[in-house]
């Protein structure tokens, strides 16, 4: 069980490095495009505009996604094996009972919601209920509850706000370009040199940090993902039953219709069951990856690595 402290607390740590190296990656382009643009105060609408958005997002974001699955709640009395099950974890986790739903879909998968412990929802599929044994299921269900103890909706929150400055000021730069762009300045050779290189660095930042910032959050989302495996090992004492609950559900080749883009980063593993399940996985691959590849999961949860 101590790798699976080791892991854990790893797995937090270079989140949080990745997060750090984030904020840094948004003041560089920030300050890139507002030394070129000579237009300061753009960075800091960028900044409102999209905490705005994420706001809305992080408050409201359960509901929509709930709707959107075709979620249905169930209480003690509907569905009472499953609400004694997630009860029983959360008494040993320490969280308030989170609401709980169905997606009636035969496609087993899970995943958590809301911006805190007490406004958290977890939702299964009819499919996972039907396919996982007990143990498997628990495994399952402290993974999500880990997610909510960890508060991975806000890092997850964070990261989109910061991804959304990146987009926004990539695309007002590109959008000024277009339009003219900076005055000539005639001052010096010096100074023309410095802003014709700084309107070249502007416009490889324009292109490419949009991408390199979804990458940074998919980086994020992996890393959250391998320390909710570990927390739900440990919260359990059984990283069997969740290795097993993995090796299920990558075994199982059917797409779950209710899930789109937007929402398969939330769900215990991909929903559109690509190639990410089983065998080796290229670093190139791996980056654009939504969860890490299944079998280093397992692998982790299981010693092996």
């Amino acid at each position: 069980m101590s790798n699976l402290y080791n892991y854990s607390a790893v797995n937090k740590r270079k989140t949080w490095f990745l997060m750090t190296g984030f904020f840094i990656f948004i003041m560089l382009v920030g300050y890139v495009f507002a030394q070129v643009m000579d237009e300061p105060g753009i960075v800091y609408l960028a900044v409102i505009i999209s905490v705005v958005m994420s706001f809305i997002s992080y408050w409201y974001s359960d509901k929509i996604v709930l709707s959107m699955s075709g979620a249905k709640e169930v209480d003690k009395n509907s569905g009472r094996e499953l609400y004694r099950l997630v009860e029983n974890l959360c008494i040993a986790a320490g969280l308030p009972v989170p609401k709980i739903y169905i997606i009636e879909d035969s496609a087993p998968n899970a995943f958590a919601t809301g911006r805190d412990p007490e406004h958290a929802a977890i939702a299964v599929t009819s499919g996972i209920l039907g396919k996982l044994e007990k143990v498997e299921l628990e495994g399952v269900i402290a993974h999500e509850l880990s997610h909510i103890g960890n508060r991975d909706i806000l890092i997850s929150t964070i990261a989109t706000v910061l991804v959304g400055v990146v987009v926004l000021l990539a695309d007002w730069f590109r959008h000024w370009s277009f339009l003219g762009g900076r005055k000539n300045n005639s001052d010096s050779n010096s100074n023309n040199q410095l802003g014709t290189i700084m309107v070249v660095l502007a416009l490889v930042f324009a292109i490419l940090a949009p991408i390199f910032a979804q990458l940074l959050q998919l980086a994020v989302s992996r890393k959250r993902e391998f320390a909710a495996d570990a927390d739900a090992a440990l919260l359990t004492r059984y990283p069997e039953g969740l290795a097993r609950a993995l090796e299920k559900l990558s075994a199982d080749r059917e797409p779950l219709e209710a899930a789109n883009r937007a929402t398969a980063h939330m769900y215990i593993v991909s929903p559109f069951k690509g190639k990410e399940g089983n065998g080796q996985v290229s670093w190139f691959t791996k980056m654009f990856m939504t969860h890490p590849p299944i079998n280093e999961r397992i692998a982790k949860l299981r010693g092996s690595l």
